[in-house]
């Protein structure tokens, strides 16, 4: 090549992120365990089929639901904690961008639902509100804290579980802790400390397209700040997950961050079609605890939190029943067909002490934080953004921030951070 056809000198400022060749091409995906993906799909059935015929159709369709959510999470390894991870350690914002998509879909769909009042039977559209108080926003920097600490966040505890992680069962047991801890404290931080009235987007926007309009906008703001904090920074090769080939790989191999993000989207404004609400999580791990205590004598029904009526009646009503519950019974199961199907459910026996400490830490401070602030990365940041509540992007901020505490304490637990070098994924 000559001088003058070499390029010039150019800023890695003005060109953004470096790019660098991509990395091997994934492994093919090893073989199916088809005894597992049998037996997975047939407790589907059996436990769906029971929750038909105990509880009705509603439930059944949003145990259905979480069987496709938990589905779509494995496949597309669509993850909360590492998007804010590589954001905080590595300014890396693939993944937040992911999640940019997923949030400007879920808006475009749940605003004519809210608008219209549209519905599945005798369901009544709602939009997940929350008030704007000391609970937020300690609870989701607390929530933060715990995911880095625990290693996933609440629907990535669910799929983990699915998939045979065997350390993240003791994050759901922190989860369960701390979620039932959280209800017995949960008055204190919303009724006896001072708080604003729920804030929605409609009130600014005079009306759902008006909101829709200011919620996109924010999105493409935060959008243009991920490529903005990355100018400069090269971009690591991708490791890829093991992937089949032609068709097999819709139910085989790892799907791109976009289609996990438009299906989240989609699965989401169903779930509110069905039950008049959004998906959410971490309200069942409350129950769970309670139900445990109950059990061994513990008079749970004495708390304010139960006494609220409509708690009280989602706790009479009982674990296959009650939205969340049904649901999340349905992720775990979802992620393990979906693990089994593509050849890696692995279940992992050993688990050196200082993990194991971080997951049940991690776990009680993310299911305290999401008690206390109305919800965790699905019920307040997914279903809240989605509703045009503010309260939802305040939520998100905070676990960022929280994020950056969890960064600091994970080598504490023997926990490594990200480094500019390491690969993204």
């Amino acid at each position: 090549m000559s001088i003058l056809q070499r390029p010039g000198p150019r800023s890695a400022a003005a060109d953004g992120p470096r790019a660098v060749p991509p990395g091997p091409p994934p492994a093919q995906a090893p073989p199916a365990q088809a005894g597992l993906v049998i037996g997975g799909l047939l407790a589907a059935l059996v436990l769906g089929g029971t929750i038909w015929t105990r509880s009705g159709g509603t439930p059944a369709a949003l145990f259905a639901i979480g069987v496709a959510l938990g589905f779509v999470l494995f496949h597309s390894r669509f993850g909360f904690t590492s998007a804010w991870r590589q954001l905080v350690a590595v300014r890396q914002g693939k993944a937040l961008r992911a999640h940019m998509l997923m949030l400007a879909v879920a808006c475009t769909l749940f605003a004519p639902i809210l608008a219209t009042g549209t519905a599945i039977g005798d369901a009544v559209p709602a939009p997940t509100l929350a008030p704007i108080g000391f609970g937020l926003f300690v609870g989701s920097f607390l929530f933060g804290v715990g995911m880095q600490l625990g290693g996933s966040c609440a629907s990535g505890t669910l799929f983990a579980i699915g998939s045979g992680q065997s350390a993240i069962v003791l994050t759901l047991a922190g989860f369960v802790v701390g979620s039932t801890i959280g209800a017995l404290h949960f008055p204190w931080w919303t009724s006896d400390l001072p708080s604003h009235e729920p804030v929605s987007l409609t009130d600014v926007g005079g009306g759902y397209l008006g909101a829709w309009a200011i919620s996109l906008a924010v999105m493409a703001a935060v959008v243009g700040l991920t490529y903005l904090v990355a100018r400069g920074r090269s971009v690591p090769p991708v490791e890829r997950p093991p992937v089949a080939s032609g068709a097999a790989r819709a139910v085989r191999g790892s799907w791109p961050l976009w289609v996990g993000a438009l299906l989240l989207a989609g699965l989401n404004a169903l779930t509110l079609l069905v039950s008049g609400g959004a998906w959410g999580v971490t309200f069942a791990f409350s129950l769970w605890g309670s139900k445990i205590l109950d059990a061994v004598g513990v008079d749970v029904l004495a708390w304010r939190f139960w006494s609220d009526p409509a708690n009280l009646a989602k706790y009479q009503a009982g674990v296959l029943v009650e939205k969340t519950s049904v649901m999340d019974l349905g992720i775990i199961l979802g992620a393990l067909v979906a693990s089994a199907a593509a050849g890696s459910w692995v279940l992992h026996r050993r688990i050196p002490w200082r993990l194991a400490a971080g997951a049940v830490v991690g776990g009680i401070l993310m299911g305290y934080g999401a008690r206390i602030a109305f919800g965790c990365n699905i019920g307040a940041y997914f279903g809240g953004i989605a509703s045009f509540s503010l309260h939802g992007w305040l939520w998100g901020v905070m676990a960022i921030v929280g994020t950056v505490g969890g960064l600091a304490l994970r080598p504490l637990f023997g926990l490594g951070n990200p480094k500019p070098s390491d690969s993204v994924c």
